[in-house]
């Protein structure tokens, strides 16, 4: 694994993670730079939904360590996440569902000092003004993603992959240094994946991507690199073509006739 560097936002080093006799992960290692896409892929078991774990804090590895250089942390809880610069989305979209998308989105400010999503309830001046800037930044990001038209709406009321967008939208409230996304793909159709391509690869400018995934067609033209799992060990590490004409990859992942 390359050394962590000030630009790495985050770093797997040596990670194994036991669950009883099961050995989920075993000694893996890689890293996401600022302004990079990493994609984790593997087949079904291979362990990415354990690693990705390990990155948001949920589960915490048997040996090695997790590090976040750019925010200078280590070893996370998921409630530290995004006090420390990193946010996430899992799948589907986890929306609040009695909440307009605005305030889907403002919830994602709520680790903001002097107030957050409830601020203006105290209704003290410097919390009605917390919560102005707090729904003003809402919108803002809701406009950068070009869904600002469905902010007053409920969840229930727009499409599936506008919704995924909210979802993207509220993780940007914290200002994030590294965004995880796992399956970002699922669920949407090949205009939903196009446009949700594009809105990936324009958050590379401020921060870096780690996404879990198994859709090959969504991941290969998006990512600057990818690292392949298979039984919880990385079989390989690279750019995608590189990658995908790894035999180790072809056998265990693409399928021997691809």
């Amino acid at each position: 694994m390359e050394p962590a560097t000030t630009s790495t936002a985050i770093a797997f080093e040596e990670v194994s993670v036991n669950f009883g006799g099961l050995q989920a992960l075993s000694s893996v290692s890689f890293s996401v730079s600022s302004g990079e896409i990493v994609g984790l892929i593997g087949p079904n078991g291979a362990g990415k939904t354990t690693a990705f774990n390990v990155a948001c804090g949920f589960v915490k590895p048997s040996s090695g360590a997790v590090t976040y250089p750019v925010s200078k942390r280590h070893g996370l809880r998921p409630d530290q996440l995004a006090r420390s610069g990193i946010a996430r989305t899992l799948q589907g979209v986890g929306l609040f569902p009695h909440c307009t998308v605005l305030e889907n989105v403002m919830a994602g400010g709520q680790i903001r000092p002097h107030g957050g999503f409830f601020a203006g309830i105290f209704s003290s001046p410097a919390s009605v003004r917390a919560e102005r800037s707090l729904r003003d930044d809402a919108l803002a990001v809701l406009e950068r993603l070009n869904i600002a038209a469905v902010a007053p709406r409920l969840p229930s009321e727009i499409p599936y992959g506008t919704a995924k967008k909210v979802s993207i939208a509220r993780a940007l409230m914290c200002d994030p240094s590294l965004l995880l996304l796992d399956e970002p793909a699922s669920g949407l159709d090949g205009a939903e994946l196009d446009d949700f391509a594009h809105l990936i690869t324009t958050l590379r400018s401020s921060m870096g991507v780690l996404l879990v995934e198994h859709d090959m067609d969504f991941v290969m033209p998006l990512v600057d690199r990818l690292v392949v799992l298979n039984f919880g060990e990385v079989i390989a590490s690279g750019a995608p073509e590189d990658v995908r004409r790894n035999p180790d990859v072809v056998a265990a992942y693409l399928g021997v006739d691809q």
